[in-house]
């Protein structure tokens, strides 16, 4: 990537990125074929992509990290093949184009993202790998960005899709919520004054809701032995001794055997945006929101202001941490559950975003 942040779920530094460890499971299997057929549905298709600038279209779906793009590429592009573990770190991929119409000159940073435009149905949908950052290179040019897809390609709808921190206190790994509001955390600021950005959009679920659609999903492949592991390579990264019950609280890292896919739209439930990396725990601290990321509560004021339909499409690859852990533990521990299985949780999140769309 082309930027000075290399951009995870974390969005870490390169000085805490050389120094964190990277994690290795033994139970890594490919992504699987999508069976449409089990919802009596068609594979997306993707068609010609423009280059130069963003085609008219009905949806633009927007995706952050590495492990989150192969995971859409799989989904919307190439699903009839199955998709090795190791292309969660590509940077890469066949028929994208890369955006940079009028982009800003910032040091370190000179597109904005890259495209490709599929349809499903009816539907032109542009795919977009976000290279624009609320932490880099910051509010104001993901901002600008989202106003320039507003204004040229006149979507009916912008959708965010990615992972995310968990916040809600029995969310497993892999669970994927489905909101239509976004919260800006503001330090130093009680909640109750942190901005909510929200609209009427709820999200279509005559997909989701048939008995079929569990067929698609792909149960996240946690095993007992690779959380151990996990904990020992932990361990002897850090310098800690913490047992794998101090950091698996309440189990949440283990996969359930049908992820959970939540519909929140009709609550009304707002995630929680940030610009740094703040930590839900077990103690419930943003227990109400549904989530914690880094991008969509600006999303989410640039669509209000211009009329525009938007949601947000959110796996949980971290779920919350133990309260009673350090927060630097804390935080590492869930960036090593992210690494680890980022791309499982992914998938399960692009194919909701899809079935949101299909059903709608």
């Amino acid at each position: 990537m082309n930027t000075k942040k290399p951009i995870t779920r974390l969005a870490v530094s390169k000085e805490e990125s050389a120094s964190r460890f990277d994690p290795e499971i033994n139970n890594t299997p490919p992504l699987p074929p999508v069976n449409w057929s089990a919802v009596g549905e068609s594979a997306p298709a993707p068609i010609s992509t423009p280059t130069g600038d963003l085609p008219k279209a009905d949806v633009i779906v927007i995706t952050w990290a590495e492990a989150e793009w192969a995971a859409m590429e799989h989904v919307f592009c190439n699903s009839a093949a199955s998709m090795k573990y190791s292309a969660r770190n590509d940077d890469s991929w066949s028929g994208w184009q890369k955006y940079d119409k009028g982009v800003p000159r910032v040091q370190g940073w000179d597109y904005w993202g890259s495209y490709r435009v599929a349809k499903i149905g009816n539907k032109t949908v542009i795919l977009f790998k976000s290279n624009t950052h609320l932490d880099y290179p910051g509010q104001q040019y993901l901002a600008q960005m989202i106003s320039r897809f507003i204004s040229t390609a006149k979507p009916g709808l912008i959708l965010s899709i990615g992972t995310a921190g968990g916040a809600r206190t029995g969310d497993h790994i892999g669970t994927v919520n489905v909101v239509h509001a976004g919260t800006l955390y503001e330090s130093g600021k009680p909640e109750s004054q942190w901005p909510e950005y929200s609209n009427a959009w709820k999200a279509g679920w005559s997909i989701i809701s048939q008995t079929g659609f569990k067929k698609l999903l792909f149960p996240i492949p946690t095993t007992t032995s690779d959380l151990q592991s996990l904990c020992k390579q932990f361990n002897q990264s850090y310098n800690t001794s913490y047992s794998l019950d101090e950091l698996n609280v309440n189990n949440l890292n283990m996969g359930d055997a049908s992820p959970g896919i939540n519909n929140l739209t009709g609550a009304g439930t707002s995630l929680l945006t940030t610009n740094s990396f703040v930590v839900a725990t077990s103690a419930g601290n943003y227990n109400s929101f549904a989530c914690v990321e880094m991008d969509d509560a600006i999303i989410g004021n640039v669509c209000a202001s211009n009329k525009t339909a938007f949601g947000f499409v959110r796996n949980i690859s971290d779920p919350v941490q133990n309260s009673a852990l350090p927060s630097n533990a804390q935080g590492n521990w869930g960036s090593a559950i992210y690494d680890a299985y980022g791309l499982y949780t992914s998938y399960n999140g692009a194919v909701a975003a899809w079935a949101v769309i299909a059903g709608s």
